[in-house]
């Protein structure tokens, strides 16, 4: 990856000597951080993976200017895969710009195949937000402190009481990847999809929750409908954050995606499974 980007990797390596099959990019939905993946990554210690802490967030939030754009998210995704045969796995808004990526003019080019794990997609009819307005409506989100935004989107996804258990350096860490989110939610309030998803040329695999809201369950369901070929992958019991809940079936959707990428030894390797513990 060119070095100016100044992203932060976690890498991890095969755990055999001449292993096979693609490398696996892991991406981080909003206000996340390529360490959620850490129990996912313990159970494929087979594969070659790298995750990444987005532009803005945890150990890459430098002087870097936040990207107010899918295209420069996805610019980023590609820097990392930096012309290597892969298969790349998005959780949430990760998921969308693994769309994105697969999607460029010119072709996927090494991208073999992806795995989508409840990508929103708000420029369907019946996406809305939390506060129950089609999102796209307000093309900015309101001016306000970006620490506020964060703190605000985390409590709402692990609750008031487990936000107030956190310590404070943990809430001032989430605090400080504000800029990032306020930015990449206002680069997705669009009306109008920014790439032709039923144009999508790789294999896809795409996975929601059994116990996901709605609007997420319709957007896979979406997806499925308009992707030929692509495969739907239940969680069942899981919610939007099944990489952290549900560790082995995220594993296992991983596995998924890289049996379905072209290419000699890539199912063999994805066929030997993985450690269920860690």
């Amino acid at each position: 990856m060119p070095p100016d980007h100044r992203l932060a990797l976690t890498e991890h390596l095969p755990d055999h000597p001449g292993g096979t099959g693609p490398l696996v990019v892991l991406v981080h939905g909003s206000l996340d951080r390529a360490g959620s993946f850490a129990r996912v990554t313990r159970r494929l210690t087979d594969l070659h993976t790298v995750a990444y802490d987005r532009r803005g967030y945890h150990r890459s939030r430098t002087d870097l200017p936040v990207h107010d754009s899918l295209t420069g998210h996805i610019d980023d995704l590609l820097d990392v895969i930096d012309g290597r045969p892969s298969v790349v796995v998005g959780h949430s808004y990760g998921g969308t710009l693994a769309l994105g990526a697969a999607l460029r003019p010119g072709g996927p080019g090494p991208i073999l195949a992806l795995a989508a794990y409840e990508p929103p997609l708000p420029w369907l009819g019946d996406w809305a937000t939390r506060g129950g307005t089609r999102a796209g409506r307000s093309p900015r989100p309101v001016d306000e402190d970006p620490a506020e935004v964060a703190e605000r989107f985390f409590r709402r996804m692990v609750g008031d009481t487990a936000w107030e258990r956190l310590p404070e350096p943990t809430k001032e860490a989430r605090r400080a990847d504000g800029a990032a989110l306020a930015a990449e939610l206002a680069a997705i309030r669009i009306d109008r999809a920014p790439f032709d998803i039923p144009a999508l040329a790789v294999p896809a695999v795409f996975g929601r929750g059994t116990a996901s809201l709605p609007h997420h369950r319709k957007a896979v369901s979406w997806l499925v409908g308009h992707v030929p070929g692509s495969e739907l992958v239940e969680f069942e019991g899981a919610g939007h954050g099944a990489h952290l809940t549900h560790p082995d079936a995220f594993a296992n959707f991983v596995r998924a995606a890289v049996a379905r990428a072209p290419g000699d030894g890539i199912r063999s390797t994805a066929a030997r499974g993985g450690p269920e513990g860690g």
